[in-house]
């Protein structure tokens, strides 16, 4: 068995791709590559492959991490060679690397996400940095939001693990925003940006990096 890591970034042509058809795309993509890939057991075997945090509908990255199980050693070269020529104009594999197949899986380590949130605004930058400061310095931040399922109630301000200001321009702004993003909770850059009284949604959300344990 040989696992490699794959950095890859999602751009604007294929930002509404949803995670099950993200996936899929992966699975096609080492199909016809003709690599081999390790398969799943069950009554529908798939490519054992699996990302470090589903992407949200909508949003950029330049920074997803993905694991692919093989059977046989495959160089990190030979495997640009044969995937890069299935993959849609969209996705781009920025870094390839083996790892350890026992290591402890992508989820299991992440811990932050860092994002850069473009949102329309009149204010000043020493509004902006005024109000960032201000939302950091909350014990708590009781928040809710609809589901399928009814409303849910948390606090967001568990959540906020820094904010700052990158770019103002005349009726625009750019923060970054680095969420936590474990299994107690994850981070949604609209939901900062509502809490930061921006009324309308972010123009533009990009995920910058993922940090792990």
């Amino acid at each position: 068995m040989h696992r490699l890591r794959l950095k890859f970034s999602r751009g604007e042509k294929l930002k509404y791709l949803s995670h099950l058809d993200l996936m899929r795309l992966w699975e096609r993509a080492l199909r016809r590559a003709g690599l081999p890939a390790a398969y799943s057991e069950g009554f529908s075997p798939h490519p054992r492959i699996s990302l470090a945090s589903p992407l949200a509908v909508g949003v950029t990255s330049r920074a997803e991490l993905m694991d692919v199980f093989l059977n046989r050693t495959v160089s990190p070269g030979l495997f640009m060679e044969k995937v890069v020529p299935q993959l849609p104009d969209g996705i781009e594999i920025l870094e390839v690397y083996p790892v350890n197949v026992q290591a402890p899986s992508l989820q299991s380590r992440l811990r932050q996400a860092e994002y850069l949130v473009e949102l329309e605004t009149d204010r000043e930058a020493g509004q902006i940095t005024a109000e960032l400061k201000s939302l950091l310095a909350k014990d708590s931040l009781p928040w809710h939001h609809s589901r399928d399922t009814g409303e849910r109630f948390y606090d967001l301000r568990p959540l906020i693990e820094d904010l700052w200001l990158v770019e103002i321009k005349e009726s625009s702004c750019r923060i970054g925003m680095l969420l936590r993003c474990d299994s107690s909770g994850t981070g949604r850059p609209e939901q900062v940006a509502r809490a930061l009284n921006f009324t309308q949604p972010p123009t533009c959300i990009e995920r910058t990096k993922l940090i792990f344990a």
